[in-house]
């Protein structure tokens, strides 16, 4: 799969913030504001942009077994393993082990088509094609597959040539879910193969000849191979982004997954982040469009997508010569208009599929609620070290199903910690309070001592309209202080807006270089960089250059 899908004027590989070109989707966002992602490690410095990886957002899947049901409902999964199964005991094929003229009506048949219409049948016409075409596919993939083995003719079974049941029918057929997503795996690469190499026509060998009609040409030769696998290459990695834009919209998309026209799909790959469409763009949008169409209903035939393809008529030229074939630039006026340039939707198998791409090509694509399967501990230290987590979702899983009072006391003990990614747990778990369906209030006043938990805690209920809670001493207002802070600034992208309001709020009145001095003192492992985000937010001079310098002492106490 391709790792990057949106254009920037600086790397076509990148991805930009919230730029709405003509369309806005999940893909449009940059990667922290759609799904959080944070550094594993607290305060690295910035990465090399030409070194990021590329985060893919966590998804849902169906369970294997709802998966492995609708692959064996795919139509052409379907006719391969029918097909399969007819072939028993022994089939005689011809010496290209295909079933040839003689039996492709009895083939037809047996996938219910519509008897005698084949190429050995009475019929004729586009239909005897269709049926034609349809049983040769669904043979291919069988072949493909291990479904049907071809092989020599054993003791009575004649001679040439027969097809038998392959070895990989039993294990499909006994409808291990396992085996089932395996074969139709492999059938969907089959399919995104012909694909492509349909959208990068190979050259006609008579272009090739030389000067003599029967010798080849062999530098021409060499070139249009050449050329065939460049154009072959570009096809396979616009339809790689366009299925991996699709994949994100799904992680995002409230229930079940978007269903996008294609000129948006199109324009995601194409628009720059930050900028309006171009006539020129609109052009290569549609060019686009055009590519994607034919790839995206080979698709829709193994069940990836479904797909409503563009109205030929919007782009034929008038055959009067008068007026213009209709182009991007004449805006849809309708939802039934807008259909009529194409609308995919990627399906639960699609996800699936796409996934397993994405994880064969090494990138990391992660399952909702890998974190939640262990307790309160693992999901926080699971969550705040990812780097590519929806930290709601995760919460949310974890919390099914559990009591409210004891699984608030499981999430404050998992919260504490002096170490880098302490601050993160406890901000993680105070959003996870926030989502338990009963007051956790009994499990906050028996922390308000804590030296860790005892400022949010205090903050937590006087939110909340507590009125009986004690003061904190100054040494947990000092270190609430801090370690607050500390878990914005492990936010690669927080809002410098929001660090200058909080700055701004702290408690440096009257005497801002006396509060200070008690900061830099705070044991706490980010006061450094606390103090550096208020040398750097602050809006008096004076303040941040004392900021900055209580930094540095911070820093010469560290071991």
């Amino acid at each position: 799969m391709a790792g990057r899908r949106r254009n920037t004027p600086d790397s076509p590989s990148a991805t930009g913030p919230d730029a709405e070109p003509v369309g806005r989707l999940p893909a449009d966002l940059g990667v922290e504001e759609l799904y959080g992602a944070r550094p594993a490690g607290g305060f690295d410095d910035d990465p090399d942009p030409d070194d990021a990886p590329v985060f893919v957002p966590p998804v849902r899947l169906l369970p294997e077994a709802e998966l492995a049901a609708a692959a064996m409902a795919v139509p052409l999964l379907e006719r391969a393993v029918r097909l399969a199964r007819w072939t028993a005991p022994h089939r005689p094929v011809d010496e290209f082990g295909e079933p040839g003229p003689e039996l492709e009506a009895e083939a037809a048949a047996a996938l219910g088509l519509p008897a005698g219409e084949g190429a050995g049948g009475d019929g004729g016409g586009e239909d005897a094609d269709s049926t034609a075409a349809a049983v040769m596919r669904a043979w291919s993939l069988a072949v493909d597959l291990d479904l049907i083995a071809v092989g020599d003719a054993g003791p009575g079974e004649g001679e040439g040539s027969v097809a038998r049941p392959g070895e990989e029918l039993e294990a499909v057929e006994s409808g291990d879910p396992e085996a089932v997503l395996e074969a139709w795996l492999s059938a969907a690469d089959v399919v995104l193969d012909t694909a492509v190499e349909a959208d990068a026509p190979f050259p006609d060998p008579t272009e090739l000849a030389g000067e003599d009609a029967d010798e080849l040409d062999e530098e021409a030769a060499a070139a249009a191979l050449e050329e065939f696998e460049e154009a072959r290459e570009e096809a396979r990695e616009l339809l790689d982004q366009a299925l991996q834009v699709l994949y994100e919209s799904t992680a995002f998309a409230e229930e079940g997954a978007e269903t996008v026209p294609l000129g948006v799909l199109a324009a995601l790959l194409v628009v720059p982040d930050g900028e309006e469409p171009t006539e020129e763009m609109l052009g290569d949008i549609t060019t686009v469009m055009v590519a994607l169409d034919p790839m995206l209903a080979d698709l829709a035939e193994i069940g990836m997508v479904e797909y409503r393809p563009i109205d030929p008529d919007l782009f034929e030229e008038p055959e009067d010569g008068e007026g213009e074939a209709q182009t991007l630039s004449e805006a849809p006026v309708d939802d039934e208009e807008a259909a009529r340039f194409g609308l995919v939707r990627l399906t639960p198998l699609g996800q699936y599929g796409v996934r397993q791409w994405l994880l064969e090509d090494g990138y990391d694509a992660p399952l909702v609620g890998e974190h939640a399967q262990g307790d309160a501990a693992a999901l926080l230290r699971g969550v705040s070290e990812a780097v590519n987590v929806l930290p709601e979702e995760e919460i949310r899983e974890w919390l099914a199903g559990r009591d409210p009072l004891p699984a608030a006391r499981e999430l404050l003990a998992a919260a504490r910690g002096s170490d880098t990614l302490g601050p993160l747990r406890r901000m993680l778990c105070q959003l996870a309070l926030n989502q338990l369906a009963a007051d956790p209030g009994p499990a906050l006043r028996e922390v308000l001592d804590d030296p860790e938990l005892g400022g949010f805690a205090r903050a937590w209920l006087v939110e909340r309209g507590a009125t009986d809670v004690p003061e904190p001493d100054r040494a947990m207002a000092l270190w609430t202080t801090v370690d607050t802070l500390a878990a914005q600034l492990m936010d690669p992208d927080v809002d410098p807006e929001l660090l200058a309001e909080l700055v701004g709020g702290l408690p440096l009145a009257p005497d801002p270089t006396a509060f200070l001095g008690e900061l830099w003192r705070v044991e706490h492992p980010c006061t450094a960089e606390v103090l550096d985000a208020i040398g750097e937010h602050h809006g008096d001079r004076q303040v941040a250059k004392e900021a900055r310098k209580a930094a540095y002492k911070a820093r010469s106490r560290r071991p």
